[in-house]
C-alpha cells in the first residue's frame, strides 16, 4: 500500500499527533535476572521452587527429611510482530524531516505500546484457573464498583495472596464513579494497591484478534476486540509476582538510502519478540471482573 504523504510548502515543525496513553502495563515487567534464555528463539527458562510442608519433630531421630526441587521451566513467547515502512528521501525532505523523524516514535506510542498492553489484558484474562466475576456485569454506579473492588480483595486475600505488589487495572469511567462517591470511606478499598492504572477499553477485552497485516481485510494490521469472546474488561487486579512478562527481543532498525539497495528511501523497522504468561502456581494473583457478552 502505498504511502499517503501531504507535502508541504510552508509548514509547521509540530505533528497533529494522536492521544495515545504510553504502556500500562510495564510496570508488571519481571526481573530479567531470574530468566535465562532458551535454545530456541522464541523460548525463555523460568526456574520453579517447590517443596515439602513441615513434618512431626522427634526427639528420637529429629527432623523428618525434606525434599526441595528446583526444575527450570520453558515457557514460548507469544508475542512476536513487526512492521516495515519505507519514506522516499524527497518525501522526507519536502517535509522537512518530519515524515521519517517522528516515523518510529509515533509508531511506537500508538499502535506498538496499545496492542502489547492489550495482548498482555488478553491472555491474562484467558488463563485457566484466575480468579474472577461469576458472571459478567455491568456497574452503573460508585457504589456497585466498591461493592465489586471488595469482593475481589477480598477472594484474594482467602487465598493468601500477598498484599503487596498488587495493581489495579480499571476503566476511567468506573474509577471515575469511585472518586465521585461523597465519602473518603467509601473508597477506603482503593488503599489496598500499590498503583491504580486506569485502561481505555480500548485495550481493555478478555480477548482481542491480532491482524497480520497481509491478508485481505487485515492490511492495517493491529488488533480488534475478538468478535465471539472478546468482552469488556471493568477491572482487573494483578500481584505481580503471578506473571511471566518480559520483552525478550526489541528490534528497532533504521536503513539510510545509502544503505537501502532497493530504492532511495528511508526505511524503518521494528520487531517486539516478548511473553505474557502466568505461573501455574500462582493463578490465583489475578482477578478478573468484565462486563456480560
Amino acid at each position: 500500500m502505498a504511502n499517503s504523504i501531504a507535502l508541504a510548502k510552508q509548514y509547521v515543525p509540530l505533528l497533529d499527533e494522536v492521544y495515545k496513553e504510553a504502556s500500562l502495563t510495564s510496570e508488571l515487567d519481571g526481573n530479567p535476572e531470574l530468566v535465562s534464555q532458551g535454545a530456541n528463539a522464541n523460548e525463555l527458562i523460568i526456574p520453579k521452587l517447590s517443596m515439602q510442608g513441615l513434618g512431626d519433630y522427634s526427639r528420637n531421630s529429629g527432623y523428618v527429611t525434606g525434599d526441595v526441587t528446583m526444575t527450570n521451566e520453558t515457557v514460548h513467547c507469544n508475542f512476536d510482530r513487526g512492521r516495515m515502512f519505507t519514506i522516499d528521501t524527497m518525501d522526507n525532505q519536502e517535509t522537512a524531516g518530519l515524515a521519517f523523524g517522528r516515523l518510529a516514535g509515533e509508531f511506537i506510542r500508538t499502535k506498538v505500546v496499545p496492542e502489547l498492553d492489550a495482548f498482555r489484558f488478553a491472555m491474562y484474562a484467558g488463563t485457566s484457573g484466575i480468579s474472577k466475576v461469576d458472571s459478567g456485569a455491568t456497574l452503573s454506579a460508585g457504589a456497585d464498583v466498591i461493592a465489586a473492588l471488595r469482593v475481589a480483595v477480598s477472594k484474594m486475600n482467602e487465598d493468601e495472596v500477598p498484599l503487596d505488589q498488587r495493581y489495579l487495572f480499571i476503566t476511567p469511567t468506573l474509577f471515575g464513579l469511585v472518586q465521585d462517591l461523597d465519602t473518603t470511606k467509601s473508597r477506603e478499598v482503593l488503599q489496598n494497591f500499590a498503583a491504580i492504572k486506569q485502561v481505555p477499553q480500548t485495550r481493555f477485552y478478555t480477548a482481542i484478534t491480532q491482524y497480520d497485516g497481509s491478508s485481505s481485510g487485515e492490511e492495517a494490521g493491529g488488533y480488534i476486540k475478538n468478535a465471539s469472546s472478546g468482552k469488556d474488561i471493568n477491572f482487573m487486579i494483578i500481584h505481580k509476582p503471578a506473571l511471566i512478562q518480559f520483552q525478550k527481543h526489541i528490534a528497532p532498525k533504521i536503513i539510510t538510502p545509502e544503505q537501502n539497495q532497493d530504492a532511495d528511501a528511508w526505511k524503518f523497522g521494528y520487531r517486539n519478540v516478548g511473553i505474557a504468561d502466568v505461573y501455574d502456581n500462582k493463578v490465583a494473583g489475578i482477578y478478573l471482573h468484565h462486563k456480560a457478552s
